[in-house]
């Protein structure tokens, strides 16, 4: 991880990156559990979960969206500040093994209350193992302009 300005005119539309892989484990789903309380039989009961549909237990969703994200933190840009997520699904489940990565996508670039400001839109597509699409937000960020 490194520091690097990247200021609002630096961001191209369609700009695209990918991010390494990380792989899910029953790990992550005992400590995410732990973090938020939530320890509901889809993640945690295995014996119940193959009574159900998907026969297997399936990721918090709110993990594989923390995961996703912190695979996009590779570079630390002082020029931008993150102003939240908007649009977001869960398209398809994840479960323990399966790896994911994270794409990003520049979609939109707009202006902001502070003239001295723009506002970028991050695509984000969080994709399995099989190139399947799991999870799709937009990250919305205000970047600081160069003059």
């Amino acid at each position: 991880m490194y520091f690097k300005s990247t200021f609002f005119e630096d961001y191209q539309l369609q700009d695209k990156r990918v991010t390494l892989g990380r792989t899910i484990t029953e790990t992550d789903f005992v400590v995410h559990a732990g973090h938020t309380g939530d320890f509901f039989p889809h993640h945690m009961d295995a014996e119940w979960c193959a009574t159900q549909p998907f026969k297997q237990r399936i990721a918090h969703g709110t993990m594989i969206f923390s995961i996703g994200i912190g695979l996009t933190a590779s570079e630390i840009n002082p020029e931008a500040m993150s102003k939240g997520y908007d649009k977001l699904r869960f398209v398809k489940p994840v479960f323990i093994g399966d790896t994911i990565h994270s794409e990003i996508t520049i979609s939109e670039k707009g202006d902001s209350k502070r003239p001295e400001y723009g506002t970028i839109t991050e695509h984000v597509e969080i994709i399995n193992q099989h190139g399947e699409v799991v999870l799709v937000c937009d990250h919305l960020l205000v970047v600081k302009k160069v003059h």
